[in-house]
């Protein structure tokens, strides 16, 4: 007699169907079960696997689109695509959440909906599919599925904070922090001094008459100083 599918509807989102079923099953298996009877793998392993195939998909992506960017332009849409946030947006347009196998107690406090358990599972279903069929098959469903996210960044620019905190993340560095080192003008009209700065690179520093204003030029300064934007021309 026939056995459905468990995960056909899965499957037929994602647009690859499973030679070794077991594998997606173990994917979906949330770390709150570990040492449970009924358990003996659960996803954290297929999750550093498919962090990797997914970087190597969106690298090979990018040198593909962006015949003509930079390499701090590339490392930072490259951090964009990777971050958690995009995919835990992937892992909602798949209805991830109705599949994963969660403990009570996780699941009862909303764990289907997390924004770290989806994004963790779908590197984890990458990771199983790079082990079922191979990179190629892996890297062509992270191309089908990252297709909305190219697109929505490819024509929304980080702002320059953003777009530091990013770049700084891609290269290893640690997180920007602003300072403000001065104030002048009178209260209705005041001018701020704001430096940022990021451990091993020299301070840059810019004015605004507002103090996030003065962050974003600082922050605008260093991209500018480092060579990930191009200097605005002035006038």
């Amino acid at each position: 007699m026939f056995k459905a599918r468990k995960y056909k509807a899965l499957e037929k989102r994602l647009g690859y169907r499973f030679k070794n079923e077991a594998l997606l099953a173990r994917a979906l298996t949330h770390a709150s079960l570990r040492g449970s009877k009924k358990v003996l793998e659960d996803n954290e392993r297929l999750e550093f696997l498919g962090d990797r195939v997914l970087g190597l998909a969106i690298v090979e992506r990018l040198e593909e689109t962006c015949p003509a960017a930079t390499e701090g332009e590339l490392a930072r849409h490259l951090n964009r695509l990777v971050r958690g946030e995009t995919c835990a947006a992937v892992g909602r347009s798949l209805g991830l959440g109705e599949f994963l196998m969660l403990s009570e107690s996780e699941a009862g406090s909303g764990g289907r909906l997390k924004a770290t358990i989806l994004a963790d599972a779908v590197e984890a279903v990458l990771g199983a599919i790079f082990l079922d069929a191979g990179y190629n098959k892996a890297r062509d469903v992270v191309h089908r599925l990252w297709e909305a996210e190219e697109a929505s960044f490819g024509h929304a620019a980080a702002d320059p904070k953003s777009a530091l905190q990013e770049w700084a993340q891609a290269q290893g560095l640690a997180l920007p922090s602003y300072v403000e080192v001065e104030r002048t003008g009178p209260d209705h009209a005041p001018s701020f001094t704001t430096e940022v700065r990021i451990k091993g690179k020299a301070p840059a520093r810019g004015q605004g008459t507002s103090k996030r204003a003065a962050e974003q030029a600082a922050a605008s300064a260093m991209l500018e100083r480092e060579g990930v934007t191009e200097k605005r021309p002035v006038g």
